[in-house]
């Protein structure tokens, strides 16, 4: 029987404590996942002092005005505290009040790289100071890069953690530090190797934390198999392109699962009637109660189309806006729920005013806890992305029997295939170009059938049916670390290959 390991899961963000995207959900869902499979494993990511209630967590402090040095220079003190992601399994918070506790938001410090590089650091304090032996550290995305630079150089030589591999998993490598990449000019991008500066340093500001990840990591993987060969390319390499040829053969590609627990519209407490893929009739009691929520007119027979995602150039809202007038010209509804680019914003506000009785655009912040109800009430999903690593939204969509429309590109082209009515094959409705005219066709392509009840429900129930969970998902990642253990970098394994764990 294989021994269970001892797994460090670190974070800038982690749900219900701390949420800015779908990283929040992954580092909180995957950290279960592994749990349930009898691996003991531990949380770390930063306490936001104005966002996360310590009280409402009931989170404990632990040590207290610990004092860190980050290098000859610098030094800065942080608390340690403890709470619960689950039963039997803790997490830990870093707190620091200056780099942690100053803003309301996650993001969006003039000094970003400053604030992670401590954050790293004391996470690795941390994991000396709880004597926490690690087979893995597993690093999520660029706000942790630093970790498996510091493990090959500062901390090479910890007792605790002198036998510990490192996983970098790339969640979207547009994002490779505190700042635009691309917007550094080439004298001063960070190579990787020299030393880092100190904090009062303006070199601090280009350090580019994924770079160096990629470059000392064990293991690196990203979120979705398609992502992996993508990343390889010029177009999505995001001038990481080549680092990552020279260390592809430790470049893997493990979808994303969503937690089954929390997205079941068999118990889902934020729905107005609960169904599963056997009682689907139900899913029209939805729909009828989120049109009177939404102020549309109640009509089962007009198609809903949902998107709910940030609103971004990445999510293809761009392709929305320029087909969005010849859409309400057939009989649909539209419900867009999100925030994020201003501009964007101020345009789907204009088409809710102009198209009242067609269009609804909803603040994500404010209205987050209608999300699941979006999904059991709309008939169709859409998500034209440019670029999407891996994409969590369409797997909720689609275990809420909700038909996603998406681009054939990253984690939406494994996840989601084209729906053929000849062979009665697919899972959903998909295109290729980035452009609007594919955009309006692929919907046009799900409108048409959506006409044929018989064809629609038999979509419907295939889609609730295919299994996204977890459970695969974390099987792979065992064996993901097994191999940095051992230092292998064969090839992955297929779902129905993975090697057997021993859940408790």
């Amino acid at each position: 029987m294989l021994k269970p390991l001892k797994i460090v899961s670190i974070s800038a963000e982690v749900a219900p404590f701390s949420k800015d995207g779908g990283l929040a959900d992954v580092a909180k869902s995957l950290p279960k996942a592994l749990k349930r499979l009898g691996h003991e494993i531990i949380v770390i990511t930063p306490l936001y002092g104005q966002i996360i209630d310590v009280k409402q967590h009931n989170l404990k402090l632990i040590r207290e005005n610990v004092r860190i040095y980050l290098n000859s220079v610098d030094k800065i003190q942080v608390n340690f505290w403890q709470g619960e992601l689950m039963e039997n399994l803790p997490i830990y918070f870093i707190e620091n009040k200056k780099y942690f506790s100053a803003k309301k938001t996650i993001y969006g410090s003039a000094h970003e790289n400053a604030r992670f590089l401590t954050f790293d650091v004391a996470t690795l304090k941390l994991i000396s100071f709880l004597k926490f032996e690690a087979d893995i550290v597993h690093c999520h995305d660029w706000h942790t890069g630093l970790i498996p630079y510091y493990l090959k150089t500062d901390f090479q030589y910890s007792e605790t953690l002198k036998k510990t591999k490192t996983v970098f998993t790339i969640h979207n490598l547009a994002f490779q530090l505190g700042y635009n990449w691309w917007e550094i000019p080439n004298k001063d991008k960070d190579y990787g190797h020299s030393r880092l500066p100190h904090l009062n340093d303006p070199k601090i500001q280009t350090i580019n934390f994924a770079k160096r990840a990629i470059l000392s990591a064990d293991i690196i993987n990203t979120v979705s198999e398609q992502y992996r060969e993508e990343i390889l390319t010029k177009k999505f390499g995001q001038d990481l392109h080549r680092i990552l040829g020279n260390r592809q053969d430790k470049l893997y590609g493990i979808i994303n699962g969503i937690d089954y627990k929390t997205y079941n519209p068999d118990n889902d407490q934020g729905l107005f009637k609960n169904y599963n893929y056997k009682n689907i009739h139900h899913k029209k009691l939805n729909k009828e109660y989120l049109q009177k929520k939404v102020s549309l007119p109640v009509d089962q027979k007009i198609p809903i189309i949902a998107l709910t995602s940030r609103v971004t150039f990445q999510k293809g809202i761009n392709l929305v806006l320029e087909i969005i007038e010849p859409l309400v010209k057939l009989d649909v509804q539209i419900i867009i729920m999100g925030d994020g680019d201003k501009t964007y914003i101020a345009e789907l506000k204009k088409y809710n005013k102009k198209y009242p009785k067609k269009i609804v655009w909803l603040s994500f912040k404010e209205n987050q806890t209608i999300e699941t109800l979006i999904y059991a009430g709309s008939d169709i999903f859409l998500l034209p992305s440019h670029h999407e690593p891996c994409g969590i939204n369409q797997l909720i969509a689609m275990r809420y029997g909700c038909i996603p429309v998406v681009r054939k590109v990253g984690g939406l082209y494994d996840t989601v295939t084209n729906f053929n009515p000849k062979s009665n094959q697919g899972t959903g409705f998909n295109f290729t170009s980035f452009d609007k005219y594919s955009l309006f066709a692929a919907i046009i392509r799900a409108l048409e059938n959506f006409q044929y009840e018989n064809i629609w429900r038999e979509l419907i129930v295939r889609v609730m049916k295919k299994s996204n969970s977890w459970e695969i998902p974390a099987k792979k990642y065992i064996a993901l670390y097994r191999k940095a253990i051992k230092g292998d970098c064969g090839p992955m394994p297929y779902s129905d290959t993975v090697p057997k764990e021993n859940p408790k």
